[in-house]
């Protein structure tokens, strides 16, 4: 590719990317700067054309077209997946001309070394999973992203290791460690592919969401439509090292750079990408490339379909076909804003609400009374009370990781009983996607750590974690009791009655503390906390007690997509367990405490009346202190409204942080200085 070549596709990037969000206006759309998005372009519908704010049946075309150009460029075969906003495959490129599935190893590194955590026991099943892995990678891109922030898989990477930097060793872990093990394929909350189109979201993840660098977020007109995923290398990892940057190896960085070429045209505005958001004083990474990269010319691509290859199916998200995506906000993507004129709905509407609705455009989880005694269980009108303060404080506080300076939090909500029980689900206009799945394992964390049912949950009989491998035929080369945590946390804390009891009260913060491989964290001389893998088996793939509870039904996924089994995973990650092998079945649980999983980043409080546990609250979207003070100070606040037998947090006897194994103090609740906007209050989380 000559220079002038080159220097040309650079200078139709910027130019596009300018188009995408620097203030300049888009004569299609009025008078709104592209760049002024604020969370509410999308509903504007941009001068009234759904189509200027999905992905129409051109666009998917056309981001294909783009990438299968740059992959013929590089001689190499790819496997592309693009998705919408709220998770809808809307189709699947594998170029070479069998059409057969390519194999793509899981692994921390090329080798497949770094412990026994080839993605916590899926060896030797690279078979068939290009599509996933290509799916995953594109979700991640569009779920992590906003009008606020455009977050790639690469900031993925970076965000979820040990170490915060990876490669900065003595550094605490990452600010959202644990997140890619949400959206899980076993998750109750996210929906499943619809064989008749695009349908009802937020959607699930095959393989969870994404750290390998490949995966992007798709812009139109200032705000997010969707996201494009690649697999070109066949290694589905992650970036052990943000220091150094990957152009120096271009047969590191393909998968990436396919990607950026496919999103020609509908590249993330400039201001809003992850490497113009600082995390504690650290910039976050985007990409590791750009377009003066690409060996192709992608606005002369060649036009849709390819010569190379076709569509394909996968099973259990889409057929061989190409579909438009859905208008994010719209009652047909699963997500719009609270009805007024529906009694549910209406107390949110005042301060910006959104629900999930079902097909039939109904709220999918309005308020409602917890299924426990009635004295020990919260009624509907506290959860009611409790979504509607925590939306406040959201909309008070300073976002963290959003554009422009000075926006507000925006959220997602969710309010669980003490048998893990949705009893209500809220979100802020324009938040993350990713946060919906997440909110609900943090509420479902704190309430079942908490409770005195926690032991005998984890220690439940058949719930063993099995690692199968099927290099040589099927075999189980690891079984992880999991009742071996329990006794591990109580030897850990000192305290031989912890999770039996309910006498501590544990936010996500707390049990994150005692999930990481160092404790205390980041000090990469100490030994791991009680709900992490030793050294040797631990690794972002395999994080311990997190991966154990839910890995028979990620096996049980990644068996049926690959079309190795015929049944699919049930819609509830925990409970399933392996008869024999390769047959899977359920224990039969009676509750959802481990329905979707848990998560160990923060975010989440218990929620008690008096000194008794009546249920957990989560939030996720925007900044773990943020995510931890809008918890915590709506628990306070309902109490306030609440005049007869209120609620309210833990009693400050019963937190984590009274607890100090190892002879330092586990962590409660952390919330940022003077977190307001139009205030100075300081601390607003002191002495509640």
């Amino acid at each position: 590719m000559t220079s002038l070549k080159r220097l040309s596709v650079l200078l139709s990037f910027l130019l596009t990317a300018c188009g995408g969000g620097s203030g300049e206006l888009d004569p299609a759309a009025g008078a709104v700067p592209l760049g002024g998005c604020d969370g509410s372009c999308v509903n504007t519908e941009r001068g009234g054309n759904p189509d200027n704010v999905r992905l129409t049946i051109n666009d998917v075309e056309t981001v294909i077209a783009q990438g299968v150009a740059e992959a013929d460029a590089r001689g190499t075969d790819a496997t592309l997946a693009v998705v919408d906003r709220v998770g809808n495959v809307l189709g699947v490129w594998r170029t070479g001309t069998t059409g057969m599935p390519r194999d793509v190893l899981i692994a921390s590194s090329p080798d497949g070394s770094g412990g026994s955590e080839i993605m916590g026991g899926l060896e030797g099943i690279e078979a068939g999973i290009d599509g996933l892995a290509a799916i995953a990678k594109a979700i991640t891109g569009a779920y992590l992203s906003s009008e606020g922030n455009a977050f790639s898989t690469r900031t993925a990477s970076q965000i979820v290791q040990e170490h915060f930097n990876p490669g900065e060793f003595f550094q605490p872990a990452g600010p959202l460690f644990g997140v890619q093990f949400s959206q899980l394929a076993c998750s109750d909350f996210s929906q499943r592919f619809n064989s008749f189109g695009p349908s009802i979201g937020p959607h699930r993840s095959p393989l969870g969401l994404s750290a390998d660098p490949g995966g992007l977020p798709l812009y139109k007109n200032g705000t997010v439509i969707g996201g494009v995923g690649v697999i070109a290398d066949d290694l589905y990892s992650f970036d052990r090292n943000v220091i150094d940057n990957d152009r120096s190896n271009q047969n590191a960085n393909v998968d990436e750079l396919i990607a950026l070429a496919a999103s020609f045209g509908f590249v993330a505005p400039v201001e809003r990408r992850a490497n113009r958001i600082a995390i504690e004083g650290k910039t976050l990474r985007f990409l590791d490339g750009d377009a003066s990269e690409l060996q192709s010319n992608p606005g002369s691509a060649p036009s849709f379909p390819p010569a190379n290859g076709q569509l394909v199916a996968v099973t259990g998200y889409t057929g061989a076909t190409i579909q438009p995506g859905l208008v994010f906000g719209s009652p047909a993507s699963g997500i719009r804003a609270a009805d007024s004129a529906k009694s549910d709905e209406a107390p949110y509407v005042g301060d910006d609400g959104y629900v999930f609705v079902d097909a039939a455009n109904n709220n999918r989880y309005p308020a409602t009374a917890g299924a426990q005694p009635v004295a020990d269980r919260l009624l509907a009108s506290e959860v009611e009370v409790l979504m509607q303060e925590a939306l406040r404080v959201a909309n008070q506080a300073r976002a963290q990781i959003r554009r422009p300076h000075g926006s507000q939090a925006r959220v997602t909500i969710s309010v669980v009983d003490t048998d893990g029980n949705i009893l209500g689900m809220l979100r802020s206009r324009d938040a993350p996607v990713f946060g919906s799945d997440v909110s609900l394992q943090k509420a479902r964390t704190a309430a079942l750590f908490s409770s005195g049912a926690a032991a005998n949950t984890l220690a439940t009989p058949g719930m063993d974690a099995r690692y199968i491998s099927l290099v040589g035929g099927l075999n189980t080369v690891d079984t992880i009791d999991l009742g071996d945590y329990v006794t591990s946390v109580q030897s850990f804390l000192g305290l031989p009655t912890a999770l039996t009891d309910g006498a501590v009260a544990f936010s996500d913060r707390a049990g994150g503390n005692l999930s990481r491989p160092f404790f205390p964290d980041g000090i990469d001389t100490a030994d791991p906390g009680p709900f992490s893998k030793p050294s040797g088996k631990w690794s972002p793939f395999s994080t311990g007690l997190q991966l154990d509870l839910v890995i028979n039904g990620v096996i049980q996924h990644v068996l049926f997509a690959a079309g190795a089994i015929v049944t699919d995973t049930p819609q509830s990650c925990g409970g399933v367990t392996h008869a024999s092998l390769g047959t899977f079945s359920t224990v039969g649980f009676t509750h959802k405490r481990l329905a979707n999983g848990i998560q160990i980043f923060p975010g989440s409080a218990p929620i008690y009346r008096g000194n008794v546990l009546v249920g957990g609250i989560g939030v996720s979207g925007d900044g773990i202190e943020q995510d931890d003070m809008i918890a915590f100070l709506a628990i306070d606040r309902a109490n306030a409204r609440l005049s007869v037998n209120p609620i309210n947090n833990a009693p400050e006897h019963m937190r984590a942080d009274t607890l100090t194994p190892q002879g330092t103090r586990l962590r409660y609740i952390q919330c940022p200085q003077a977190p307001f906007l139009g205030s100075d209050e300081q601390q607003p989380c002191k002495g509640k």
